[in-house]
């Protein structure tokens, strides 16, 4: 299970306020029409899994106290960089330059921005200096490459699920009064709404359904994972990963996962895809159900049918156990087993897919051995 909600049921029993980070989970008339999705089971009054009761399975017989007391004072002593991680300043006037191939920035974790047909796409962007609703928690390695009035205008911001590490208050509210539009899973839009985003930019897809932006089609499609805000009562929310298909190159985001069979379905309907981003990072053997271990990130890249792979959810936050690099280190290894193309971009790099990749292995360099 995901550390930031255990430590979030914690901090409820301890804090008995209201926290606008929390956000609000959907209600009335609005809950009312997600209740008629397929993905929500009305006796457990929540949405679930295909297979519905993983998320039980993978909670028996877990300390959950012993857990937060590891998170908090164990691990490897590596969790987080004791220096500054490399990073290029992006020249967005070159990010905006018309090209027929995709473009993108990654920002570090999950955030990063892509350019495909002359629209701009940013997923779960967290610029905070904490992927948590209180700021002394889950603090980032360092600060965003830009600062949010740095970039360019963004068509549409896409969200995967409404963790605190994926859906960003202070971020979200800075687009407040911007043309920006968003495009959730059911439920989350109540979130976006509760922090002043008009309803008339907001759209949420179910899995498998769409919304087509010119020549752009942007499908929800499925993901193995949980939700919620407040660590108490969650799955009020859908969870998903996104393709995106364009005229002549495709892209999909896994969002937050643990494996199943929906990448191999996925890639039967959609693939194969130019590029894909997986989370590879924040993983343990005990929450395997709600993320993919490192040789499940590459396995699940050629179920998608995947040309060329990007690894997220790493990099930026210490959310799990391992070091900071484990992630990298152990994905390139299967990247080189299955002869799989990996993009590994500093953080605010640009990276244009249909140049070769000669990408640095940046992390290597701060590997500690003692």
């Amino acid at each position: 299970m995901k550390q930031i909600t255990l430590i979030l049921l914690l901090l409820s029993a301890v804090f008995h306020f209201d926290c606008r980070a929390f956000g609000k989970d959907p209600d009335g008339a609005h809950l009312e029409r997600i209740k008629t999705s397929p993905q929500f089971d009305p006796e457990r009054e929540q949405f679930v899994n295909r297979r519905p009761d993983i998320i039980e399975k993978m909670r028996e017989n877990q300390n959950y106290f012993s857990l937060i007391f590891k998170f908090l004072f164990g691990g490897d002593k590596n969790k987080r960089p004791d220096v500054q991680l490399p990073e290029e300043k992006p020249d967005f006037a070159e990010f905006l330059k018309p090209e027929k191939n995709i473009k993108f920035i990654w920002f570090g974790h999950s955030t990063f921005l892509v350019n495909i047909e002359g629209k701009l796409l940013f997923f779960d962007p967290v610029f905070s200096g904490s992927a948590a609703p209180f700021s002394f928690m889950v603090k980032r390695f360092q600060d965003a490459v830009v600062k949010l009035e740095e970039l360019p205008p963004i068509d549409f911001i896409i969200i995967s699920h409404d963790h605190y590490d994926h859906l960003d208050m202070p971020t979200i509210e800075f687009f407040k009064n911007k043309n920006t539009k968003f495009i959730t899973p059911l439920g989350v839009s109540s979130h976006l709404k509760e922090w002043g985003i008009s309803e008339d930019r907001l759209t949420e897809l179910d899995w498998w359904k769409s919304v087509t932006v010119e020549k752009l089609k942007i499908v929800c499609t499925p993901a193995q994972h949980f939700s919620g805000r407040s660590g108490m009562n969650g799955n009020h929310t859908l969870w998903s990963s996104w393709t995106v298909i364009g005229e002549k190159e495709r892209f999909y985001f896994s969002g937050d996962s643990g494996y199943d069979i929906h990448f191999k379905d996925i890639g039967e309907k959609y693939g194969p895809f130019d590029l894909t981003f997986i989370e590879n990072g924040q993983y343990n053997p005990m929450w395997e159900a709600v993320h993919v271990l490192p040789e499940q990130t590459a396995k699940a890249h050629l179920d998608l049918k995947g040309k060329r792979l990007v690894p997220v959810h790493w990099g930026m936050f210490d959310l799990a156990l391992h070091s900071w690099y484990e992630p990298a280190e152990s994905l390139e290894k299967q990247a080189e087993i299955y002869k799989i193309d990996l993009l590994t971009p500093k953080f605010g790099q640009i990276v244009k897919i249909r140049e070769p990749n000669l990408m640095e292995r940046w992390w290597k360099k701060f590997i500690r051995n003692d």
